[in-house]
């Protein structure tokens, strides 16, 4: 098992996670259709040219996503009871296509559960940036770990 318990976390644990990423127009494009995105930046090459960024835009959803996935060997893997919500989702930067992602998280705040003996919330900040070292993506995500087994 890859993940931390509860009881593993330390408020201001940081770590950076070894697998990047680089976004592929294949990426974008089947993740905007399985979503039913029909937003032109990110499938219309035309329009996206015609457009102030000049090229395909990724899909936010897409870099949401790629985020917390690049992040869950290192966080969650096997210790996850449930993912209980996201917060303070922000994308500062565009990503586009060729782009290569990494990402980063910090433990901001742990709590017992108050109802379950056997878990605890543990509040990630994740931060994705790309290979020019701009943040262009982050969000708290908030999940409730198991605990060591005794």
């Amino acid at each position: 098992m890859a993940g931390r318990c509860f009881d593993e976390w330390q408020i201001g644990d940081r770590m950076e996670h070894e697998i990047r990423r680089t976004v592929t127009e294949t990426d974008n494009l089947l993740f905007s259709v399985m979503t039913h995105n029909p937003q032109p930046l990110h499938i219309d090459a035309e329009a996206a040219r015609a457009s102030e960024f000049g090229q395909i835009l990724v899909n936010g959803t897409f870099t949401f996503a790629l985020m917390v996935g690049l992040t869950i060997s290192d966080t969650t893997l096997g210790t996850l009871i449930a993912n209980l919500g996201y917060d303070k989702l922000v994308m500062p930067k565009p990503v586009f296509i060729g782009d290569t992602m990494r990402a980063s998280t910090e433990i901001t705040e742990l709590r017992a559960s108050k109802s379950r003996a056997d878990a605890g919330i543990v509040t990630f900040t994740h931060e994705l940036t790309n290979q020019r070292d701009e943040v262009v993506c982050r969000c708290l995500r908030m999940a409730l770990l198991k605990r060591k087994a005794a």
